[in-house]
């Protein structure tokens, strides 16, 4: 079976990607979908009994259509809550691209669609050379923007697809996500971006931190994903 996915970046840390990455899952299964999740890279995991373990790694595995190992959900993970590439270091290891992508292959040989969501922003170091974005290439898949709706959201975002088409990548769609209940003027950045991002706007999900990914993906309109490719 022959996989098709989505690279899930943000505009910074904790922006709701995996929110969204759990709205897409969702909207993607009542399409009737086999989709898994996958987060290459995670940083603030907690020791168990099998191994540590990442909250969005976990929560992407179990709104997967079909159970898979962790290890290949998430390859690499790292307990303390800092950039990948210092965790890495600390613990001896070297992030592999290429391993990344062995493992992705491994997934997507199991699924319709595979959910990648990146670890902090779009350029975030994963080793000494190499970032998420050079991650993303390796997948070669196109790629969502989540955008943190707060203050500074528009220069974080017009550099992040600058950064994304830079690369060569094919950036297909754009979330806003209310992350700060009190941003003044949203709507009027929202409209801004849609003029500027050369991509369509997905959605945009509200500022509740009570939204289901079900409730959240029915704000994803994901048949523009189709006229993107």
């Amino acid at each position: 079976m022959t996989a098709k996915g989505y690279f899930i970046t943000g505009t910074d840390t904790s922006v709701g990607k995996t929110h969204v990455a759990l709205a897409l899952m969702s909207a993607f299964k009542a399409q009737g979908k086999q989709v898994t999740g996958m987060k290459p890279v995670s940083a603030g995991g907690r020791e168990t009994k099998d191994g540590l373990r990442n909250d969005d790694a976990e929560l992407l595995m179990r709104a997967a259509s079909v159970a898979l190992p962790y290890e290949l959900i998430n390859p690499y993970a790292f307990k303390p809550a800092v950039a990948p590439h210092i965790a890495a270091q600390l613990a001896g290891i070297n992030i592999d691209i290429q391993h990344i992508k062995h493992c992705y292959r491994q997934i997507a040989s199991n699924a319709d669609i595979v959910i990648v969501e990146g670890a902090g922003g779009w350029l975030v170091p994963v080793n000494d050379h190499q970032t998420m974005a050079d991650a993303a290439a390796s997948l070669n898949l196109p790629v969502i923007l989540v955008v943190g709706m707060r203050l500074g959201c528009l220069n974080h975002a017009l550099l992040s697809v600058e950064s994304i088409r830079s690369k060569g990548m094919v950036l297909t769609g754009w979330v806003a996500n209310h992350i700060s209940p009190t941003m003044e003027k949203s709507k009027n950045n929202i409209e801004c971006l849609k003029q500027l991002i050369p991509s369509p706007l997905l959605g945009i999900i509200p500022h509740n931190s009570s939204v289901t990914s079900r409730q959240a993906a029915m704000d994803l309109d994901i048949s523009l994903l189709m006229k993107t490719e």
